[in-house]
């Protein structure tokens, strides 16, 4: 065990690691936008604060805010495409989830599959080596020899 003189006076390791630890406390957070509470330390929390205006936002939402910036076709700030975030928080917690849920992913899921193969852009998602079509440069792939025959005889 190990200890550290100041001033002819001994400092426990305990203590000194004591008091790192409280200063590395976390604090339990709630997200301005979707309400997600998240555990982190008073210097995270401080950070995200600053560059929202004070508000704590989640990871989750703060991605989501950056995306509603890149997505925008005009220039909009960080406070417009919070808004937007939050209105569609919003709307999504207003929601009451499905009498069945697995009724609902069924037509859910049915709705995609129609959708998909409705699709005019349906042929165009064709390999572009396809075999099928006439005028492809490319061959078709052979098989010169079977692998079997060599593990075999080994």
């Amino acid at each position: 065990m190990s200890a550290t003189v100041l001033s002819d006076s001994i400092i426990e390791p305990q203590t000194a690691s004591t008091t790192l630890i409280v200063h590395m406390e976390a604090e339990f957070v709630k997200c301005y936008c979707c309400g997600l509470t998240e555990e982190c330390t008073p210097a995270y929390i401080e950070r995200v604060r600053e560059r929202y205006n004070g508000n704590w936002i989640c990871g989750l939402c703060s991605e989501a805010i950056n995306y509603e910036i890149l997505r925008s076709g005009r220039l909009i700030t960080a406070e417009e495409a919070m808004e937007n975030h939050m209105n569609l928080c919003k709307k999504f917690t207003a929601l009451k989830p499905p009498p069945n849920p697995t009724v609902h992913l069924i037509t859910a899921m049915r709705q995609i599959l129609k959708r998909s193969l409705d699709s005019p852009s349906r042929g165009l998602r064709s390999m572009p080596a396809s075999p099928t079509k006439k005028n492809s440069r490319l061959q078709s792939l052979s098989r010169s020899e079977s692998c079997l025959s060599s593990l075999s005889g080994s």
